[in-house]
């Protein structure tokens, strides 16, 4: 006789901010509250004060979606990590499931993720594969494609994010028992995930792509800006204090990293597109879309 798996309930999280563009808001959000397996709740982090489309937007769901739809208001921007953290405090339900407010879900990634959390109850993360969509190209480049045992996870987690951003589904009480997310300019998914792997949590990648998550070419030139070679080597340096990485995982990646800010930006930009073809990029794994067809 056939086991009836009883899903688990869920809260889906946002955050935004004044610079998202209102139909990015729309889309991201109405992907979430149509899936096959719907959330129990959605929780909206207002980062600092919005503008009016945004607002009209976060008020024309709260009043369709009363009962389930949640807005937390934060008055000053203070970033996404701080965002997050104030709406992991606001989620009710044992999971959560992340999301961008400039990205879509497919229908059905959060029933994958729930049943997944259903069948394997040791599991504490869970992720999906990603299309990749350039939004100058206006045109999918390729599949986000990452480990997907745990096993692999926590190995190529010493030196790179394990997971999409945009596709983590979590425990909660784990996530609240590490401290939610660190209060970082950037990079606050990867110390996060690194961090609750360093503290016992389990994970698993789903291979299917359940998430497409939008490019640009500013996406790419603020990955080799200073700012954000700083910030990418401070991070690995705190994961390395923390014991879970070695001195060469924290060297090699940053190594890398210096390179790239420092070649001219077509150059940089040729080595991440040779590297979405041979699927090695710097962050992720990346498959020309033409191969997952």
């Amino acid at each position: 006789m056939r086991k009836v798996v009883t899903l688990p309930p869920y809260s889906v999280l946002m955050s935004v901010y004044e610079r998202e563009l209102p139909e990015n808001l729309n889309s991201s959000l109405e992907s979430m509250l149509q899936q096959s397996y719907p959330p129990d709740e959605v929780v909206l982090v207002c980062d600092g004060q919005l503008p009016c489309e945004l607002n009209i937007i976060a008020k024309s769901f709260e009043g369709e979606y009363r009962r389930m739809f949640r807005i937390v208001r934060i008055d000053e921007h203070v970033g996404a990590a701080a965002a997050l953290n104030e709406g992991i405090k606001a989620c009710t339900c044992p999971y959560i499931v992340r999301m961008d407010s400039d990205d879509v879900s497919y229908p059905d990634r959060c029933l994958r993720q729930m049943q997944l959390f259903a069948a394997k109850p040791h599991l504490d993360m869970i992720g999906t594969f990603a299309e990749v969509y350039d939004i100058d190209k206006n045109e999918t480049v390729g599949v986000k494609v990452l480990p997907l045992k745990h096993k692999e996870i926590k190995k190529y987690a010493r030196r790179r994010n394990p997971f999409c951003r945009q596709t983590l589904a979590f425990r909660r009480d784990k996530a609240v028992e590490i401290g939610g997310y660190a209060e970082l300019d950037e990079c606050e998914d990867y110390e996060f995930a690194a961090r609750m792997l360093a503290n016992g949590a389990k994970a698993r990648n789903i291979p299917e792509v359940l998430v497409r998550y939008r490019i640009s070419e500013a996406d790419y030139r603020k990955r080799k800006s200073l700012r954000s070679t700083r910030n990418f080597i401070r991070v690995r340096k705190m994961i390395r204090r923390s014991g879970f990485c070695s001195r060469a995982d924290v060297l090699i990646p940053s190594a890398m990293q210096v390179m790239l800010f420092l070649l001219p930006w077509k150059a940089t930009r040729r080595f991440y597109t040779r590297m979405r073809k041979k699927g090695a990029g710097r962050e992720e794994v990346v498959l020309p879309a033409e191969e997952l067809r």
